[in-house]
């Protein structure tokens, strides 16, 4: 098999993995959806078909750069993931992860507030957005040209920070739940999570709700860290759920309803 070949089939075989992966996780919080708020995406049929097809393909965008680097880690060693856990302290496990997840969370607050200037939004970013109310397929519902930048920020940090195959997947696995349940229309995450302290710091969908409701705030991913220091943070927002006063779909943020403005 000539190299070609194989990094291909590598790059097919990861498209393959993260669109499985997407279709499993969304589809499985829309399940959760309809079982725990009956109704919440009634009339949003269009849109849900939509959001699927656009993920779809951003899948292939994110599987083609992971399939090379992942055929490089293991024919190649081009990577700094490992395998052996005493080849780094067991204390850098847990740091490895967080130095991910920041910096995941740091590409993606700049990238996604650049996306909300006028030009890159209507290029691009207007793709995500059209889902008004977002739903848990909206995950991955981007343009391809915003997909390409998502796609290569966890393929150029393994050859940077070294990391465990453990933790990687560990780091994977957070954003891919992360990027459903933030998009879900209702809050999966107990109060106190959301809520508490630990909510002045996390971002979960109360936050990101805000976001989709307003466009001029509440930008990142993971943390609440660069929002709070470059004042774009807005607080949480509310969701109209049915049987608690809602129209069975809308979603509003505190404080204010969608414009469409552009920051």
């Amino acid at each position: 098999m000539t190299i070609a070949l194989a990094i291909a089939l590598s790059a097919l075989a990861m498209t393959l993995i993260v669109g499985v992966r997407y279709l499993i996780a969304s589809g499985g919080f829309a399940l959760a959806t309809r079982i725990r708020h009956p109704g919440l995406y009634r009339g949003l049929d269009g849109q849900m078909r939509r959001e699927v097809a656009w993920s779809l393909a951003s899948a292939a965008i994110y599987g083609v750069p992971a399939g090379i680097v992942a055929w490089g880690w293991q024919n190649r060693d081009w990577t700094r993931i490992y395998t052996d856990a005493a080849a780094w302290p067991l204390w850098y496990l847990p740091v490895s992860l967080l130095l991910y997840l920041f910096a995941h969370d740091t590409w993606f607050y700049w990238t996604h507030r650049w996306m909300h200037r006028p030009r890159p939004f209507r290029i691009a970013h207007a793709v995500h957005h059209a889902s008004r109310p977002p739903t848990a397929w909206a995950a991955m519902s981007f343009h391809p040209w915003e997909a390409l930048t998502g796609a290569l920020v966890i393929p150029v940090l393994v050859f940077v920070i070294p990391i465990h195959v453990a933790v990687l997947a560990l780091v994977l696995t957070i954003m891919t739940v992360m990027g459903v349940t933030n998009h879900m229309g209702w809050e999966i995450f107990p109060r106190f999570i959301h809520s508490g302290p630990l909510g002045r710091w996390l971002i979960t969908a109360s936050h990101h709700q805000r976001h989709h409701a307003e466009y001029r705030c509440n930008y990142g991913l993971y943390f609440r860290f660069w929002d709070r220091l470059c004042g774009t943070d807005k607080g949480l927002g509310r969701f109209d759920l049915p049987g608690r006063g809602g129209d069975g779909g809308a979603v509003r943020a505190a404080g204010g309803s969608g414009s469409g403005g552009i920051a």
